[in-house]
């Protein structure tokens, strides 16, 4: 809603309910409510009075603020209200966390080792089937290359015409 079409200050029904009367301060709802009057209360003069000064109720001002000392004296407050919790937290986690490391260090220390002495069985028998394997390929070919002479030999005495 804009300002212009906004409503004047005074009190109107509640629109949360209707049964009570709520201050329009002329841009928003305030919290002050009240009980709308009677038509009893209405029609006496003192009450038809009260009622349009109540009409012309505005809420009280926050104060003015503070002064530039007291705000710095609450900033520091503050700030030392929040270094000490940070400490705190702080040394609460330091705690936790050496006691977390003091329990998880023996479980650590054990099942490194055993996982150390399995890559260490795993590296052994890799290295002894490597080694095997160069040493079938040593082997292989050797008497390939072997079978591959005797086969160019057995070719060049068949073609070059001389027979023992």
């Amino acid at each position: 809603m804009r300002r212009i079409d906004a409503p004047t200050a005074g009190w109107y029904p509640d629109p949360k309910s209707r049964t009570r009367l709520r201050w329009w301060d002329g841009l928003d709802w305030t919290d002050a409510r009240r009980a709308p009057p009677s038509t009893a209360e209405l029609t006496s003069y003192e009450a038809r009075e009260a009622f349009e000064a109540a009409h012309e109720y505005t809420p009280p001002s926050p104060p003015a603020g503070y002064s530039r000392a007291d705000s710095q004296q609450m900033i520091e407050d503050v700030r030392s209200a929040t270094r000490s919790e940070v400490d705190r937290a702080a040394d609460l986690l330091e705690r936790r966390a050496r006691a977390l490391a003091s329990e998880l260090t023996p479980l650590i220390s054990q099942y490194s080792n055993r996982a150390i002495r399995w890559i260490r069985f795993a590296a052994i028998v890799a290295t002894i089937l490597l080694i095997a394997w160069f040493v079938f390929q040593v082997v292989a070919q050797a008497s390939m290359f072997e079978w591959i002479g005797d086969r160019i030999d057995n070719l060049t005495d068949d073609q070059s015409g001389l027979s023992p």
